[in-house]
């Protein structure tokens, strides 16, 4: 393998082409618009298929429809893309399709900007759209990350026959590292794609539908999606641990290109004898929550400090897993603000000052 200098959008789109997804269906939107824009030249070159919609609502039918074929097929947008993308993810979800999709994320609600942001969490991990459903939701922090969790999704996506979704802040797919691509994709065992539609000729025909008109048969078909996702949180929990150890007083919660620039701040605090680590969770569904309770409740820890580019969205998540045994705290910024490694350093240096503080008066 060899270290190639890519912009983030652009090694995202030739990972999918590595993993063997030779569909691509996008309508632009920035701040991914490189995606599109790559894959517009690349994809004939590898005997592809790419095609812009007339819009978001048409290219997640579109992935529909090449989904249920048994083809890898993907798309990406940014968040009020995803959001019009909603119902039809619900539709593969309980249809049973394996794709992937990619939010590079940017401000909003509404329009919002188009500068980096992390406030689509609760639209990616509580499920945007309707019904009992879950997506796997991966948020790499690098761009070598982001390529090589953008090949692992299909694998997933394949495993679980369940939409994968890959989330990053508009950071990521405009930022430029080198990274290096396998010269071969070594998959695991997958299941067979017998399901597919395929053509009808010698066997009996497929039907791919997400519609139950008889409720027990919805219901038997929600708890069956239930237990897929069960297997998700038993199997699938990513995460990564920078400098933790038992002599941390604080402990930082941070995801995507957030936990690069606190690892900048726990470096700069360690040089003057604060012990911090950072919990960084790589899936936030299944979310490591059995994970950070095991490093939060270790005795040294006086506070878990959640950090994210939104107004803490994560932080349910967090207090979930911490259960009450540590006091759970925040800092973000969001509208496209993103938090620099001095104004993370300050928040640490405030809440060791504040503990000192309470020490002394008791």
């Amino acid at each position: 393998m060899t270290k190639v200098l890519m912009k983030g959008n652009e090694a995202i789109a030739e990972a999918a082409i590595k993993a063997g997804a030779n569909n691509y269906f996008c309508y632009p939107i920035t701040p991914q618009t490189e995606v599109a824009e790559y894959l517009a030249k690349r994809m004939p070159e590898v005997g592809g298929v790419f095609l812009q919609g007339e819009s978001e609502l048409a290219v997640a039918n579109m992935i529909f429809g090449a989904a249920a074929t048994g083809k890898r097929v993907f798309t990406t947008s940014s968040s009020p893309g995803i959001s019009l993308m909603q119902e039809a993810i619900s539709y593969m979800a309980g249809a049973e399709l394996p794709c992937v999709i990619v939010n590079i994320m940017r401000g909003g609600p509404g329009l919002g900007g188009i500068l980096p942001a992390q406030s689509d969490y609760f639209q990616s991990v509580k499920g945007g759209g309707h019904g009992d459903y879950r997506l796997l939701v991966l948020a790499p922090s690098s761009v070598q990350e982001a390529v090589d969790l953008m090949i692992l999704s299909f694998d997933l996506a394949d495993k679980y026959r369940n939409p994968v979704m890959m989330i990053g802040d508009g950071m990521i797919g405009q930022m430029m590292e080198p990274v290096e691509f396998p010269d071969k994709i070594e998959s695991p065992d997958l299941p067979p794609k017998d399901w597919a539609i395929t053509g009808a000729k010698g066997r009996k025909p497929q039907v791919v539908r997400s519609l139950f008109l008889d409720p027990y048969k919805l219901e038997n078909s929600s708890w069956h999606l239930h237990e897929k996702y069960e297997l998700m949180k038993k199997n699938e929990v990513r995460f990564e641990k920078y400098k933790v150890t038992d002599k941390n007083e604080i402990i930082i919660i941070s995801y995507g290109t957030m936990a690069r620039i606190c690892q900048t701040a726990i470096d700069a605090v360690e040089a003057e004898g604060i012990s911090v680590g950072l919990f960084r969770p790589i899936s936030l569904f299944p979310f490591p929550q059995d994970e950070i309770y095991a490093e939060a409740i270790k005795k040294n820890i006086k506070e878990v400090l959640v950090i994210e580019m939104s107004t803490g969205q994560m932080v349910e998540d967090v207090e979930r897993a911490v259960v009450g045994k540590k006091k759970v705290s925040f800092f973000g910024r969001t509208g496209g603000v993103v938090p620099s490694p001095e104004e993370v350093i300050t928040q640490i240096k405030d809440m060791i000052r504040k503990k000192s503080k309470s020490k002394k008066k008791a």
